[in-house]
């Protein structure tokens, strides 16, 4: 099958479609024919190897797997002994192992049935983005009410916790350039700031929460504008150092006397695709894919994730 792989760290010139072998059904798992695959943060640090400390799970040296991806969509071609919510056949998405690829292998588990009305290319723009706002936003617990700031608004993660949270009753600050500011506003903001301009850590504005998916301001700054018993959370952000990386600033977060400061380390969890997959059935959730690329596109998919040239997700196609 064609993969999108890398065998070494690098920048996107180390990324190559090749013929890999297929991935053998196992138990409890389900192999899928993909259709489309979500780019992430997550595929960026696992190309390049930084923040050095990702290596210790992926392989110091080398990577110990060369496909990347995890999003996926598509139709199920094979399935493991075991699986019983699945057959040959159905449409499903979620959370795969090496997507970027023809064929996946994914946990049944971490996967859903395609809701109706959404496209295999909407479907793999949600998993990942998705659970991450989700365990966000329950790092905050009841919104009803609550002022919240989301900065990083216009991308992946920051365009569904804005849903997410204005539909659960927050009062919603999209921080983003300006030329996401009518995006995000469609999606349930109810204020925006341009970064550009204005800082969100100055002015009369006050929040009881901050997600904090872009992690380009200091966490004493963020001090100023959290309201007493308020929260901030650290849930991104590419500063810190080639070793540490984001984590840098979560190991001050401690020392943030006054402040409640947690980072967010999200992870699949089946029960969270499934919430998302219902949001999309109801219409209560919006995909945010604005961009396809080709598989033989992703050093371009890869920079234009970098450099914030799309709102929302981008995908890739075989």
């Amino acid at each position: 099958m064609r993969a999108v792989v890398r065998h070494e760290y690098g920048d996107t010139s180390v990324l190559r479609v090749e013929e890999v072998d297929e991935p053998a059904p196992e138990p409890g798992r389900v192999i899928v024919d993909v259709a489309a695959a979500g780019v992430n943060m997550a595929e960026w640090h696992m190309m390049s190897g930084e923040p050095t400390l990702v290596r210790l799970a992926m392989g110091f040296r080398r990577p110990k797997q060369a496909v990347l991806g995890q999003d996926v969509a598509g139709v199920v071609a094979a399935i493991g002994p075991g699986v019983t919510r699945f057959a040959v056949g159905d449409e499903v998405f979620g959370s795969a192992r090496g997507s970027w690829a023809t064929r996946a292998s994914a946990s049944e588990l971490l996967l859903q049935p395609l809701p109706q009305g959404v496209s295999f290319e909407q479907a793999a723009a949600v998993p990942m983005s998705g659970y991450t706002a989700l365990q966000a936003l329950r790092a905050v617990g009841d919104l009803e009410g609550k002022r919240v700031a989301i900065t990083g608004a216009g991308g992946g993660v920051g365009s569904y916790a804005v849903q997410l949270a204005s539909s659960s009753g927050a009062y919603v600050t999209a921080v983003c350039s300006a030329s996401k500011a009518s995006f995000v506003r469609e999606l349930g903001a109810d204020d925006v700031i341009d970064y550009a301009t204005t800082s969100p850590t100055e002015g009369a504005r006050r929040f009881d929460a901050v997600l904090d998916f872009a992690g380009s301001l200091p966490i004493a700054r963020w001090k100023r504008v959290i309201a007493a018993g308020g929260i901030l959370v650290l849930g991104g952000g590419e500063q810190g150092g080639k070793v540490l990386g984001p984590l840098s600033r979560s190991a001050r977060a401690p020392f943030a006397r006054g402040l409640k400061a947690v980072t967010l380390m999200a992870s699949p969890r089946g029960d969270d695709i499934a919430e998302l997959a219902a949001g999309l059935a109801s219409g209560k959730l919006r995909s945010t894919h604005s961009h396809t690329y080709e598989f033989a596109e992703a050093a371009q998919a890869v920079e234009a994730l970098r450099s914030a040239v799309h709102p929302g997700k981008i995908v890739l196609t075989p």
